[in-house]
């Protein structure tokens, strides 16, 4: 580790850093977590209930450590028995599934046969790059059966936030900026008024043109601030800044919890639905003095597993993490201070949008 890199993580161990902000922001790094891949923790945030796939998909992630290893009697092992339980738990998958989808259903399900078979191909040839390719395509299928899982909307929005806009599901977004285009996709089921901020400033082009206001190695790319004195998004109709609140899902609770930090609800060891923990996590950033006045600046967080030992953590808690980068990782890491954004715009999900309750 060089010695810059050295000097950051000392400070973020010895909890120097200060909190991420709207112009000017400063931020604080997380710790490691198991779950890395954006794909993996968005398939783990779905408001489902369904412990057979759910089973299945977690023991086909489990085999990372193993395949780190080239333990393949071990993966083979853990191969065989994932046939087995969806051989075995099929009928109930099917079953799960509401009678409109039930077509779509079983050609996943047998999609899904072939894919895993492939992987346990690829196991007894220890062959990792076809093992690592079938892996994916069998848990992308995985995450297209639990998304037909998904009933109404889990949870009633609070009567006080009825008048700002929130997303009812997913969406994705495409953001082209001057080093190339990154794709993410926004949780509205864990964050609808975060995501929905989002998604409609995104809509209204606000984004389109706007530079990167910060830009720090292993760090945050922060943007939204827009031209002139104001430091949000001033709303036509009432002239003022529209704000945020913060607003934070933790697994087991039915709704997000508004306006309090896990410090401020007594939650020290608790980890959020979605978690700062790889890297291109989208938050939305608050200033120093209040939770509740974001209002359009957002961040990139740049994880960098070196510099977050496990149990420190200093940003889980205290933003909202609204949805991750799945593609564009190599131009994320290649964005500083002296680029932008070019344009913005929803590509999937944008009838989930709805402008207020």
């Amino acid at each position: 580790m060089d010695l810059k890199r050295w000097l950051l993580a000392l400070v973020v161990v010895l909890g120097l850093s200060c909190p991420i902000a709207v112009a000017p922001a400063q931020a604080a790094l997380p710790p490691g977590n198991a779950v890395k891949d954006p794909t993996a923790i968005l398939r783990n945030a779905l408001p489902i209930d369904q412990a057979d796939l759910q089973e299945l998909q977690h023991r086909l992630e489990s085999t990372s450590d193993d395949l780190r290893a080239k333990r393949w009697p071990a993966l083979t092992s853990t191969v065989r028995r994932s046939q087995t339980l969806l051989s075995s738990s099929r009928a109930a998958i099917l079953g799960s599934l509401s009678s409109a989808d039930q077509s779509q259903g079983t050609a996943l399900l047998d999609a899904l046969e072939e894919q895993i078979q492939s992987v346990a191909t690829a196991a007894d040839a220890t062959d990792r790059d076809a093992f690592l390719s079938a892996r994916r395509a069998a848990l992308a299928t995985i995450g297209q059966l639990e998304a037909l899982l998904v009933g109404d909307f889990p949870f009633t929005i609070p009567a006080e936030f009825a008048d700002l806009p929130r997303l009812l599901g997913r969406a994705t977004v495409e953001i082209e900026t001057t080093k190339g285009t990154v794709i993410a996709i926004v949780d509205g089921y864990n964050a609808p008024l975060t995501a929905g901020a989002f998604v409609d400033l995104v809509q209204k082009g606000f984004y389109d043109g706007l530079p990167f206001t910060r830009a720090e190695d292993f760090y945050v790319l922060q943007t939204g601030d827009p031209k002139g004195a104001e430091t949000g998004y001033i709303d036509p109709k009432t002239k003022t800044e529209r704000t945020v609140p913060l607003e934070i899902k933790v697994p087991g609770e039915a709704e997000p919890f508004y306006n309090a930090t896990f410090e401020d609800l007594g939650q020290f060891t608790a980890q959020p639905v979605l978690p700062f923990a790889t890297l291109g996590t989208l938050g939305w950033a608050h200033s120093d003095e209040a939770l509740n006045d974001g209002s359009s600046q957002f961040f990139f967080f740049l994880y960098e597993a070196e510099l977050t030992p496990a149990g420190l953590n200093l940003v889980d808690g205290r933003y909202s993490a609204f949805g991750y980068v799945v593609d564009g990782f190599d131009v994320l890491e290649e964005l500083g201070i002296e680029d932008g954004i070019v344009k913005a715009k929803v590509i999937e999900g944008a009838d989930n949008l709805k402008p207020h309750a």
